[in-house]
């Protein structure tokens, strides 16, 4: 009828429930890697990039697929993914006994209330560090680009195939390289030991493409870092020490003791000064972003309308779930102290662990959400936040309990302090996550409180994979250190630092001489990135440095080649007609590297339990080792060679 106005377009489809159903599908996998790559070596992935690819190649088979749809799959299944990284911290638990398996509600109920207070913690942050800044969120960036490409185009369409065909093609050839490694016919790791003068050192290499994948995506600035902690560590500090420090008997365990007892606590004060100096730099943005949030606040309780990008959760709504989470806390920390030798002061720890998690996790959440912002999640020092973590846990027992207070009570202590320092790791990972994928929404004009609804999904979902995961891994692997672990034995090796310091500080035993020069060499390392960055050249983050020494070299040199592969791979595809594209499939050639090799490590976990055999896939006993080496190389070297000249085939 004429005169009439315009019929109001339906809403965009955004939060709906087929895209956290799919979400969760893709939170299995990636969940499951997540938490597999972390115990084995120590990192995790970002999974924002592979979850949009998959999300695109599957809501195309549905009607009235969005942009905005895909970006809530990608915000479930990211969230949940790099959850995973809780796994820094529980180990522990197992690893001083006080834990034989991971108690599923306790498990799950840490990994929740933690990540939940993330979520919430980073929501005044969004202002500060997504929209007020510069900050240029590489990973967030790279996931809407890919959002952007595949709506609603042929061209689009076509990309998320591509992409899901080389994500699935490589994960199937890692796999099958690490399924052929089990059968010993060729190995995958090498090490030796040597003297260096008085004193000793090693080198090692693992042949592995989750470690290949890995240095890809972290690039060639923190793969160069990490060759300079791995120098520092392993051919300055190893040596030095070993020869101040002569042990009888076997070399390779003299080098070990060297390495764990002293080089890897000075790799631990360098990731503390380098967390200490970002928490310094951003004071200013977190304070005005979270006075952006109350002014916002107080304009909707006017009843202004406030446009898209200021539509976050209500204010009023964050502080009361934040405040609720500290219930559940609350028990979580009375289970430890229950019939213990801590029951007498329950109602002191309590209250102070609650204060300490919520001052502490605010700033933490500061810090991962920046780090996140400037460098990436997957480059965010998240562990170096948990060292951070139960250093202060541990020393707010120390003022209540002193030092040496008995054994019992020193057992429990350190169990209280990882309880509390896993609910800020929580903290930690999310915030270092969900500000990355605020920033894909903020770039495809996402509502910003259905995506972080998103979020806390997300979290459930990472709550409920985990404990169960975990149990696997620990059944049929173990961790290295703890009584009756195998040779497959998980290192765990952030888990295993977060517990030895925490065990230090309460019965006075840290080693703070070597975490005293570890900040030293921090500040120097602190000042040298930023000369770097001030004349425009490679830039070394302390970070990068400190996982160089603290990792095992095993660790560090494939993540060091596999960084130098990437950056040759992304100087070829600057080259190409379309690069960003080029460079997008670099990334799921990584990626699937990344996962095929993981998602196959939990599976050899559950074979492991099931037929209580160490080694239940060899085919050959021992006696081959130098062929086994030699074979696995050259295979390792043109597997590794084949899939990227297929991707550098399918990009051009």
């Amino acid at each position: 009828m004429a005169g009439c106005a315009p019929p109001t377009p339906p809403p965009i489809a955004e939060l709906t429930l087929r895209g956290v159903l799919l979400g969760g599908l893709i939170t299995l996998l990636f969940t499951a890697a997540n938490v597999y790559l972390g115990l084995k070596v120590g990192l995790t992935f970002a999974t924002s990039i592979p979850a949009a690819v998959i999300s695109m190649a599957v809501l195309r088979l549905f009607k009235g697929a969005t942009i905005l749809e895909n970006n809530i799959v990608q915000t479930v299944a990211s969230a949940a993914g790099t959850l995973a990284a809780i796994i820094f911290v529980l180990p522990g638990l197992v690893m001083i006994g006080w834990w034989h398996g991971f108690p599923y509600v306790q498990t799950a109920m840490i990994t929740a209330t933690g990540g939940i207070l993330g979520v919430m913690f980073s929501v005044p942050l969004r202002r500060a560090l997504v929209v007020d800044t510069d900050l240029p969120y590489p990973e967030g960036v790279a996931a809407a680009e890919v959002l952007q490409i595949g709506a609603g185009s042929r061209e689009g369409a076509a990309e998320a195939r591509t992409g899901l065909f080389v994500l699935i093609w490589n994960s199937i050839a890692s796999a099958g390289f690490a399924i052929f490694t089990q059968t010993k016919i060729i190995t995958d790791t090498a090490a030796t030991t040597f003297r260096v003068g008085a004193g000793a050192t090693g080198i090692a290499g693992s042949l592995s493409f989750v470690l290949l994948g890995v240095g890809h995506l972290v690039g060639i600035s923190v793969g160069a870092a990490m060759g300079l902690g791995l120098v520092m560590g392993w051919f300055v500090l190893v040596p030095l020490l070993t020869a101040a420090h002569p042990m009888p008997g076997d070399m390779a365990a003299w080098v070990n003791t060297i390495w764990k007892g002293d080089v890897r606590f000075f790799g631990a004060g360098l990731i503390g000064i380098s967390a200490i100096w970002t928490l310094v730099k951003i004071a200013g943005p977190v304070i005005g972003g979270v006075r952006s949030a109350l002014a916002a606040s107080a304009a909707r309780d006017k009843g202004e309308t406030l446009a898209l990008e200021e539509q976050d959760l209500p204010i009023v709504w964050v502080a009361g779930v934040a405040l609720l989470t500290l219930l559940p806390i609350a028990w979580l920390l009375w289970d430890v102290i229950a019939g213990g030798a801590l029951v007498g002061s329950a109602a002191l720890l309590i209250a102070g662990a609650l204060v300490f998690v919520l001052v502490a996790g605010l700033m933490i959440a500061a810090v991962c959400g920046y780090m996140a912002g400037l460098i990436g999640a997957s480059n965010s020092p998240v562990s170096g936040i948990g060292i951070l973590a139960v250093i202060g846990s541990s020393l707010m027992l120390v003022g209540l309990f002193g030092q040496h207070p008995g054994a019992d009570t020193t057992r429990a202590l350190i169990a209280y302090a990882l309880i509390v320092t896993g609910i800020v790791f929580g903290v930690a990972t999310i915030s270092n996550d969900n500000l990355q994928d605020l920033k894909t929404g903020q770039l495809v004009g996402a509502t910003p409180w259905k995506q972080q609804v998103a979020l806390v999904i997300g979290v459930g979902f990472g709550s409920l994979i985990i404990p169960p995961v975990l149990n696997v891994l620990n059944s049929g692997m173990g961790f290295v250190g703890v009584p009756g672990a195998g040779p497959n034995a998980l290192a765990a090796p952030q888990a295993g630092l977060i517990s030895a310091l925490a065990k230090g500080v309460l019965s006075g035993d840290a080693n703070w001489r070597m975490l005293g020069y570890g900040v030293a060499a921090g500040v120097v390392l602190i000042a040298l990135d930023e000369a770097l960055g001030r004349l425009k050249l490679l830039r070394l983050p302390p970070l990068g440095v400190a996982l160089g020494i603290y990792l095992p070299m095993s660790v560090i040199l494939p993540t060091v080649l596999g960084s130098v592969i990437g950056w040759f791979y992304d100087r070829w595809a600057r080259t190409t007609a379309n690069p960003e594209v080029a460079e997008r499939m670099g990334t799921l050639t990584a990626t699937g590297l990344i996962v095929g090799e993981s998602l196959w490590g939990v599976l050899f976990a559950l074979i492991v339990w099931a037929s209580g055999s160490d080694a239940p896939l060899a085919l050959i006993g021992k006696g081959h080792e130098a062929a086994a080496l030699i074979g696995g190389t050259v295979l390792f070297l043109g597997i590794a060679a084949v899939l990227y000249r297929r991707t550098i085939t399918v990009s051009r």
